[in-house]
């Protein structure tokens, strides 16, 4: 009887689908990483730190939603903690599986920087669940991390580091203190008011 609400929570997110999900994340992003020979040269690693965590947080994203808005609203227990525990452990599973694409070169395109962009990624994905609803809240944090990608380079100045912190090597200082506040904020935000209930479907 103790497991059956943890289970039963689980299957209601589909957890053991997402879970297979970030695996295959993983693998991905292993892959990606090898055949663009980014052992030769950490530049190259650049779309798969970028794309990477992007997908992950998409994943997690569309793990947030809820069948039963009405039963969590009525629920005799909070269920803050439950949606922080959540988050918290599919975010940190996908910090620790993420990094085995760019191991090295801590300093620029490494496994900081793919941790760094993973927070920021869920932080965004977190905010838009709330906002627009989980199976929509990979939206946002594409269009952003691709406006960045396609928009950033060559551009210059310390502000660079902020605003385009998915495309910044890893021990970019402002690249880390966007990507946790945008984590700080994302999460706080769903942990307090859960994702927005889907509309139905077609």
């Amino acid at each position: 009887m103790t497991t059956s609400g943890p289970l039963l929570y689980a299957r209601s997110r589909a957890l053991p689908v997402t879970l297979a999900a970030l695996a295959g994340t993983t693998a991905f992003a292993v892959w990606a990483a090898r055949l663009l020979d980014a052992y030769l040269d950490p530049d190259r690693r650049v779309p798969v730190v970028a794309l990477a965590p992007l997908l992950a947080a998409a994943v997690i994203g569309v793990s947030l939603h809820t069948d039963s808005a009405e039963l969590d609203r009525t629920a005799v227990r909070p269920w803050w903690p439950r949606r922080l525990t959540h988050l918290l452990a599919l975010t940190a599973l996908a910090s620790a599986l993420l990094p085995a694409a760019v191991l090295g070169e801590a300093h620029t395109f490494g496994p900081p920087a793919m941790i760094r962009n993973t927070l920021g990624c869920t932080g965004l994905t977190a905010a838009a669940a709330v906002l627009l609803g989980a199976r929509s809240s990979w939206l946002p944090a594409f269009g952003y991390v691709s406006a960045v990608y396609l928009g950033s380079a060559g551009a210059r100045g310390r502000a660079v580091t902020v605003w385009a912190w998915p495309m910044q090597p890893g021990a970019q200082s402002g690249a880390w203190a966007a990507a946790l506040a945008a984590f700080a904020v994302g999460g706080a935000l769903y942990v307090v008011r859960g994702a927005r209930p889907d509309g139905p479907r077609a």
